[in-house]
């Protein structure tokens, strides 16, 4: 049956679309979603998030949100692990739960002919988790070995140390994994507690693509989510601002590679220069292999395989940053030039450039929409992102509306090379503060 669902995954690999008719739809119950019909394969995704995520570890729990997502499947009634995911595999189905600061998000891919015994199956995996204490035990074990192994990484330990200093006491500023400490203590009451915290009727979010209409989504709605409590009574953190202080600080480990992390305070999702400010990512150090760093710092230097830049707008915190690797011998180096750059782009972008980021952020969109389940996740993501259902359809003209002119004043606005800060994980050589 999993080879039957894998091969039924592949067809629903569609032509490459951005034209899709979203539908919203309100249940009975009053619960929301957005809704892409598409009857030509019978075959539904379904994306679901609660958010915020596990930003919401009470004090002292830190990574309780993230033990009780990995433990949703392990049991539920008289259904063990072991049962819970034969029953899965004989509808097949697949599911998937995962935690993060922002959201803890379930993935679910069913068959038409399945999908009343599979949403009853993901119904008790949300809303009747067992919670077994032997699996508590055994996933808290896997989860306390990811962290040791993250312990001895260099780059999860450039991160680790990256968000605590940016972000300090906020849960921004510690892993959602939690720590060797925090993960040991929790008990099973802290996960039964996570679970009331975080899946809430008024913090969840749905796309669903796929062969199902509006009222039999509404109905699913209904069944998954009816019996949740309505709203949270935990916490809901503050904004993190942003705390790390510029100049370079090396966190001496002993690696042939150095890993350098960079930069500082950014901007808004909703921010009306956020177009702008995407494009001259891109320009800058983004997703391909002609940007200003990846030539500088790779091609012209070689001193780095890859080095990349992005925007983190998240809920309470954004930052614009990027990462690097180079040998100890050339991070100075890597750091000087980085610098350069910085200060270069801070004084805007060429035409040619402009005209070049357009048409490959153009061009590449509609090559997200390649499968249903991918749709479902993007639709999932304009609600969180607070986006209306016409911005896939207004996105590409938003792009192709900006100019030299927003380029070079929000280059200046975000850009801030006194504002950026280092931070270096390994025996680096020559690199100071």
């Amino acid at each position: 049956m999993r080879l039957a669902l894998a091969a039924v995954l592949s067809l629903s690999a569609l032509p490459v679309r951005a034209a899709v008719d979203i539908q919203e739809v309100t249940s009975p119950g009053g619960i929301d979603a957005w809704l892409v019909e598409d009857h030509t394969i019978p075959f539904t995704a379904l994306e679901i998030r609660f958010g915020p995520g596990a930003v919401l570890d009470r004090p002292g729990k830190r990574g309780a949100i993230n033990l009780m997502a990995a433990t949703l499947e392990e049991g539920t009634g008289d259904l063990d692990a072991q049962a819970f995911a034969a029953a899965r595999d004989d509808l097949a189905a697949d599911f998937s739960y995962n935690a993060y600061d922002d959201a803890v998000s379930i993935s679910a891919r069913f068959l038409t002919e399945n999908r009343d015994d599979a949403v009853d199956l993901l119904r008790r995996s949300l809303v009747e988790p067992s919670f077994p204490q032997d699996a508590v035990d055994r996933v808290r074990d896997q989860v306390l070995s990811n962290i040791r192994s993250d312990a001895t990484d260099p780059g999860s330990i450039a991160r680790r140390e990256w968000d605590a200093r940016a972000f300090g006491d906020h849960p921004y500023g510690s892993v959602s994994d939690g720590t060797i400490e925090s993960v040991t203590d929790l008990t099973r009451d802290d996960v039964v507690q996570a679970h009331r915290d975080v899946l809430v009727r008024d913090n969840v979010y749905v796309g669903a693509v796929g062969d199902i209409t509006p009222d039999e989504l509404g109905a699913i709605l209904d069944e998954l989510f009816s019996d949740l409590p309505q709203s949270t009574a935990a916490e809901i953190p503050g904004d993190a601002g942003w705390k790390i202080a510029p100049g370079v600080e090396v966190i001496e480990y002993p690696t042939p590679q150095a890993v350098i992390l960079f930069g500082h305070e950014g901007i808004e999702r909703d921010d009306p220069d956020f177009f702008a400010a995407y494009i001259l990512n891109e320009i800058f150090g983004g997703s391909g292999f002609n940007s200003r760093l990846m030539e500088e710092v790779r091609v012209k230097r070689g001193l780095t395989y890859g080095i990349g830049t992005f925007l983190a707008p998240m809920d309470f915190a954004e930052y614009v940053g990027g990462q690097a690797q180079s040998s100890n011998a050339t991070a100075a180096e890597l750091i000087d030039v980085v610098r350069a750059e910085w200060d270069r782009v801070a004084d805007g972008v060429t035409e040619e450039e402009l005209d070049a980021a357009k048409t490959y952020l153009t061009g590449s969109y509609p090559l997200r929409f390649d499968g249903n389940a991918n749709i479902a996740s993007i639709l999932v993501g304009m609600q969180l992102d607070d986006l209306p259902t016409s911005y896939i359809a207004t996105r590409n003209d938003k792009i192709e509306a900006v100019t030299l002119d927003d380029i070079a004043r929000v280059a200046e606005r975000v850009y801030r090379g006194e504002d950026l800060s280092f931070l270096v994980v390994g025996d680096p050589d020559g690199v100071g503060g």
